[in-house]
Formats: structure tokens, C-alpha cells, sequence
């Protein structure tokens, strides 16, 4: 765990280290250079820096939709990053939702974000593996995962640990970057890893097993990519022609830092060309 979390803060946390500033106060600086106030904010204020994956709110809004979520029910948010997912589905579905992420820098911003936007609540926030999450069996009705298998090095370990932490009959909602057919290298870096040895892709067919022998049934599976590549080339064009506000709001490049647009071209590349690609589904614990 160690090395992993060494790995994934020197990835996502990499401003930090290299001007000695927080994440959270650069954000917050960022805000209110913005014209924004940093504790009452929007969800529509905040998504550039808490919907870090592919698609944005309208792919988290697609799974939801598969998942048949509603009031009461207990997610477990895998790898939730800043938190954005967490928000949206305690704020659109009524559900309770613990979002658990390996990088102390995200969980920090996802506990302000969620007081900042009136939802800590509904909201609650974890550091911690996702091989090793500090909740007891059966806890959880629904484990939420977007984009972020491919930095979990052991998957069968985080998939026992879902199959543990989820009530019987309890559901997956997976969106994920998975390994396409094209065979040649990724073109790196990417917003999941800037070395091949930091990027852990499985393919279609490898992560439909490994769920499988964890005891888990598809209920629903679909390849998304043209979506996904699709938004991705529409925001490729609004980040290379920015609209010219005075005063823009904070975007991923406050955490990525300065590469963050050769991330973007990357990534695009890869998805055109089958190096990669997205996949939504829902699974039951059999």
C-alpha cells in the first residue's frame, strides 16, 4: 500500500510537491481569484475540478440511471477522487454515500467541496485502499467506480473486498478505462498515470472474469467509447479555445498541472485508435 499511495499522491498530487502548496488552498485561492466564494459554492462551479473522469455529470447521470438508485440506499463511492460523484448522487438520488480514495490531497477537497456546496450531510469521505476500506461486511447496498480500477494494481483483492463490504444481492456500477485491441504502447502520460509501469488496464474480457469469479453477474454492459471520445473531442476544442471569461472558473489543470492538455490530446488519441476503451455496467452480487 505504501508504494501505491507514494505512486498515485506523486501523480495527483504532484503541484504540491513540486511548489510546496495544498491542494485545497491552491483551489480556494483559485475560487476566489474566480469572483467566487469558496464556501458557498454550485455543483456547476465546481465540475471542472470534481468530475475528473470521462464524460463529466452526463456520464455519471448515464450510470445512475442503470443502477435504479434511490432514497436510502448506502454507496460506497471507489476511488472518488474530489468527490463529485459522491455529490451528485447524494443530491439527484437521495442516497448516503462514503466516497474512499487512496489520496489524502482529494479526500481533504471532497470534505470542503461538500460543506462548500451544502451536502456533508449526505456526504462522508475515507482515506484509504480500496483493497482494505475500514467498513464492516455488508455495509453497502451499491459500489460506485469511476476511472479508477486502472490505478488499482491488485484487482481480485478489491474485488473481494466489494463482494465483503456489499449486502447479498447488492449491486457494482462500473465506468471504466479499460485496454482495447490495438496492442502498441499507450501514448502517455494520461490523467490515470504519467508511466506505464503506474497504469493498470485490464481488458474487456480479463475484467468480466475477474467479476465474474468474485461472484458477481452482469446485469448490464455496454462499450461507451464513442460517447466518451466524443466528449472528449468537444472539450479538446473548448480547451483550445477558451471562451475568454476574465475570471475562469478552477479546471483540472489546477490539479494536473501544466500537462494536463497533452493528457487530454493523449487520451483522445488513444480512445480514437482502440488503445483504450470506456465500458459502463452493472453487476449483482450473485
Amino acid at each position: 500500500m505504501i508504494d501505491t499511495t507514494r505512486q498515485l499522491d506523486a501523480h495527483y498530487d504532484a503541484l504540491a510537491r513540486d511548489a510546496g502548496e495544498r491542494l485545497l488552498t491552491r483551489l480556494q485561492a483559485a475560487f476566489r481569484s474566480a469572483g467566487q466564494d469558496p464556501e458557498r459554492l454550485s455543483p456547476d462551479a465546481t465540475a471542472g475540478i470534481d468530475q475528473l473522469h470521462l464524460g463529466g455529470r452526463q456520464a455519471s447521470r448515464a450510470l445512475a440511471r442503470h443502477g435504479a438508485l434511490g432514497p436510502g440506499l448506502r454507496v460506497l463511492d471507489v476511488g472518488c477522487g474530489t468527490g463529485g460523484a459522491s455529490r451528485l448522487l447524494a443530491a439527484e438520488h437521495g442516497v448516503e454515500v462514503i466516497g474512499v480514495d487512496i489520496t489524502a490531497a482529494f479526500v481533504e477537497v471532497a470534505e470542503w467541496l461538500s460543506r462548500a456546496t451544502g451536502l456533508e450531510a449526505r456526504t462522508r469521505f475515507l482515506c484509504a485502499d480500496a483493497a482494505r476500506v475500514p467498513l464492516p461486511a455488508a455495509s453497502v447496498d451499491v459500489v460506485w467506480c469511476q476511472h479508477a480500477l486502472m490505478n488499482m494494481p491488485d484487482l481480485p483483492v478489491v474485488l473481494g473486498e466489494w463482494r465483503r463490504l456489499l449486502v447479498p444481492g447488492g449491486r457494482v456500477l462500473l465506468h471504466e478505462v479499460v485496454a482495447g485491441d490495438n496492442p502498441a504502447p499507450l501514448a502517455l502520460p494520461v490523467p490515470w498515470a504519467r508511466r506505464a509501469a503506474t497504469s493498470h488496464l485490464a481488458s474487456r474480457a480479463s475484467l468480466a472474469g475477474s467479476l465474474a469469479e468474485a461472484g458477481f453477474r452482469d446485469v448490464h454492459l455496454e462499450d461507451v467509447t464513442d460517447t466518451a471520445l466524443a466528449w472528449r473531442r468537444k472539450h479538446g476544442r473548448r480547451q483550445a479555445s477558451p471562451e475568454g471569461a476574465a475570471r475562469p472558473l478552477p479546471g483540472p489543470a489546477l490539479i494536473f498541472g501544466d500537462d494536463f492538455a497533452t493528457m487530454g490530446r493523449n487520451l483522445h488519441d488513444n480512445l480514437a485508435d482502440g488503445r483504450v476503451r470506456i465500458l459502463e455496467g452493472v453487476w449483482r452480487l450473485a
